[in-house]
């Protein structure tokens, strides 16, 4: 397989596009799965791959809709059944987006559990009733990002399948 040097800097670019895009689940910021798959995009229009490419592209955007659907869909019914409110999920990524910039690494996670567990606490009044619903919001939005790296995860191995096979 030779390469031209146009073809390995649209292969290069769309690495470093997917690999940023995995990179945005835990950075805020970096919008995760259209990075991923606009670097399957600008393989597929720039690159030289054949009739293979827009395969890997429809194949990439099927699995970016379904993982940025899912990523909402199935976190949010956990939380419902759960009986955590919106209000207070608001109140976590408010408060994590401060410590993002507050706390250098940690701060994400810390200012998101104090904000759920602070609008719980006020809600139900009670700290034995508002740790159950923070456990609750954490293990929804694990599993949120869990959905969102896989789905990129995804995008990247159809990519490479692309990339070697097409």
């Amino acid at each position: 397989m030779s390469l031209t040097d146009s073809q390995a800097v649209v292969s290069v670019v769309a690495a470093l596009a997917i690999v940023a895009g995995l990179a945005g689940v835990v950075v805020p910021g970096l919008p995760a799965l259209p990075l991923c798959w606009g670097g399957v995009l600008v393989w597929a229009l720039f690159g030289d791959a054949g009739a293979g490419r827009w395969l890997v592209l429809a194949a990439a955007t099927v699995v970016a809709v379904g993982g940025a659907v899912v990523k909402y869909l199935w976190p949010g019914r956990n939380l419902r059944s759960a009986g955590v409110p919106t209000s207070s999920l608001l109140a976590g990524g408010v408060l994590g987006l401060v410590g993002f910039f507050v706390i250098p690494v940690v701060g994400l996670v810390v200012g998101f559990v104090g904000g759920v567990w602070g609008a719980e606490r006020l809600r139900l009044g009670s700290n034995q009733l508002a740790w159950p619903s923070t456990v609750q919001a954490l293990k929804a939005a694990g599993l949120s990002m869990l959905v969102e790296f896989l789905a990129g995860l995804v995008i990247g191995v159809l990519w490479v399948a692309g990339l070697l096979f097409a």
